[in-house]
């Protein structure tokens, strides 16, 4: 472990030291490199693509440390595991970020498409003893930036001039709120940290988005040239907890710059017939005790994800360490906030990323706010199985009486759900819970067919086409002294629902969670009985193309309305009962459908009754690392 009087020689090193291997550090060797391009048509996708957040290595952390909120894994004799303090708020070893980059090597880099890496890069400001340096934060980001070169290198690239085409797929970085010092603070760029990781970053960013970039930190890549973008959110101009910045409403604001920036290049990319999905650090959470973003922004946010819905396949965000989803409605729409005429309530700036305790809160907030949702509609007597009334029973004088599914469909915005949007949001790498990651599958069928029939002009047209935009804005702004919010335009009322709304060509189809156990593998590399030969390994824990519980047929939007509902039911249906998840569930079931007037027995055995989703939403949300005693407790899962 670290001796306090090595402090100052830590301090000390210069940022290349910084990449020097650790002890257990074991480079990936160049045999370990594909030699393949990047992905240019259908006829090479997998179908697949990585997303990966907040792995927060620390240089400092010490193999049998003490995990104590005061010792951060630095200092002390404690239980710090070889790969990592799970459940702690310690950060990464570097042996688990090496561990993690070979396991992707050897079990992924040849089946993904492109990496979605959602930001938070280096180690929390947690010991005051070795507070954090601006060197030692850009240092991290380009060790992470070697590890993607180890693992997604091309093999010979030494005549190409070209930084960006050094991969042999796309990986699309992002701004962490722990990435910049002091940690949340972002202010109007250009600015050092822009300047920094243009630098840093110059493999990722392709040399038309660079302008952008140092503006502000946002971008984006043709992860699929013609077909699809990923959009790169610098949410640090969103997040409440940034004090330089005040929210997406007025027109000075860097926030409100990204997004006409956002909504120009969303207008280019349904003219030339692609689709985008957005990511970024921090979520957009929106509950009573969690506002990360600031309300204008939400409001813009979930109105431009309503307009351009033919467009956005969908948003992944990183940040709360927790995996779960949340929904924007578009009923909370205020058009006189988003315009700027009303400025709302400014709510309590967030201290950190979401505790045990602040996340049980926030997640049973998700519950009440889910338990709205317009229930489901069953088929009643004269409805046949869509819910429709035969057309023959009405005299055409009259007006024919809605259906309950027709209220139903009504009041979720149609067929296609389109009242809502749905944001992912992915568990960390970092052991706050046990490290995780997310493969995603999508749609590739036709992608070859639709790239004949698109006429394009390339990335180019879209660059040329937004800067005269930007012109044409401020050519606006001179000659009126009122500034007009222009609202995006929705799709066109001829154009088929986008694909987060209905199975199409990039709809995503669904995701394995992939988590490493620490608790099982720092214990058997703990013991003297340990194999040789022994891995550290990622393991599956659900995939939701055949989840029995979440029932996601795929991720379309009413898939993710019905498991929301289930969710939020405080009395759900029989399929989502739980019984006593100690006990015998045959028995249990069974009991529940005994005849419900029939008198219990007077020294019948208490039990609990659970909904299975919402305790298993919950499980989930913590990787599994929380025992079900302790949810049942902390959830308020209450006795039967």
């Amino acid at each position: 472990m670290i001796s306090r009087h090595l402090v100052q020689f830590w301090l000390g090193t210069t940022a290349s030291y910084c990449l020097a291997n650790p002890i257990l550090q074991k480079p990936l060797g160049s045999e370990s490199v594909p030699s393949v391009s990047t992905p240019a048509d259908a006829s090479e996708l997998h179908g697949r693509f990585l997303h990966i957040t907040d792995l927060h290595p620390d240089r400092f952390y010490s193999y049998g440390s003490s995990t104590d909120s005061d010792d951060a894994c630095h200092w002390a004799q404690g239980s710090a595991g070889l790969y990592g303090a799970e459940k702690t708020d310690c950060d990464s070893p570097m042996t688990l970020v090496n561990a993690t980059f070979q396991w992707i090597a050897e079990n992924l880099r040849d089946s993904v498409d492109f990496v979605v890496w959602t930001g938070d890069s280096a180690r929390h400001d947690n010991d005051e003893l070795i507070p954090r340096t601006e060197d030692e934060v850009i240092g991290l980001n380009e060790l992470l930036v070697t590890k993607f070169v180890e693992v997604f290198g091309k093999e010979d690239n030494i005549n190409d001039t070209d930084p960006t085409n050094d991969f042999t797929i796309p990986i699309v970085p992002n701004f962490g709120n722990n990435d910049i010092l002091p940690h949340n603070i972002f202010t109007r760029g250009p600015n050092r940290w822009t300047k920094d990781y243009i630098h840093v970053w110059r493999n990722f960013i392709p040399e038309e988005q660079r302008h952008s970039f140092e503006r502000g930190g946002w971008f984006f890549v043709e992860v699929i040239p013609n077909h699809l973008a990923v959009f790169s959110l610098n949410t640090l101009y969103f997040f409440n907890s940034n004090p330089a910045a005040d929210g997406c409403a007025k027109k000075s604001e860097p926030g409100y710059e990204q997004f006409e920036w956002l909504r120009i290049q969303l207008q280019f990319l349904r003219q030339r017939g692609m689709k985008a999905i957005l990511m970024g650090h921090v979520p957009p959470a929106r509950t009573d005790s969690k506002h990360s973003w600031d309300e204008t922004c939400w409001q813009k946010y979930t109105l431009w994800l309503q307009q351009y819905r033919d467009v956005i396949v969908g948003g992944l965000y990183g940040h709360m360490n927790i995996d779960h989803f949340m929904l924007q409605d578009t009923k909370q729409l205020d058009m006189a906030v988003i315009a700027g005429e009303v400025r709302p309530e400014k709510q309590l700036r967030e201290s950190s990323e979401c505790t045990i305790q602040s996340s049980a809160e926030y997640l049973t907030e998700l519950r009440a706010g889910w338990s709205k949702i317009p229930e489901k509609a069953k088929a009643l007597p004269g409805e046949d199985r869509e819910g429709t009334w035969p057309s023959f029973n009405f005299d055409n004088k009259k007006k024919r009486r809605k259906s309950s599914h027709e209220h139903f469909l009504e009041k979720i915005g149609g067929q296609w759900g389109e009242r809502y949007s749905a944001t992912l949001v992915g568990a960390s790498v970092v052991p706050n819970y046990y490290p995780t990651m997310r493969v995603f599958e999508y749609n590739t069928t036709g992608l070859r067919q639709a790239s004949r029939n698109i006429d394009t002009g390339g990335r180019r047209g879209i660059m040329a086409s937004a800067s005269l935009g930007e012109s044409q804005r401020h050519s606006e702004s001179k000659h009126s002294k009122k500034h007009r919010f222009v609202k995006p335009k929705p799709p066109s009322k001829s154009q088929p629902p986008g694909p987060a709304y209905s199975p199409q060509p990039l709809s995503l189809l669904g995701y394995t969670q992939l988590f490493a156990n620490l608790t099982k593998i720092n214990a058997a590399f703990a013991s003297p009985r340990t194999s040789p030969t022994a891995k550290f390994a990622y393991e599956l824990e659900y995939n939701t193309r055949n989840d029995s519980i979440y029932g996601l047929v795929d991720l379309t939007m009413r898939n993710y309305i019905d498991l929301a509902a289930r969710i939020g039911k405080y009395r759900p249906e029989e399929d989502d009962l739980t019984v006593d998840i100690m006990g015998d569930l045959e028995d249990d079931l069974h009991m529940l459908k005994k005849n419900k007037h029939q008198k219990k027995k007077k020294h019948h055995k208490k039990r609990k009754v659970i909904n299975q989703a919402w305790f298993t939403f919950v499980n989930r949300a913590f990787v599994g690392a929380k025992d079900e005693d302790s949810i049942r407790d902390q959830f308020g899962m209450a006795d039967d």
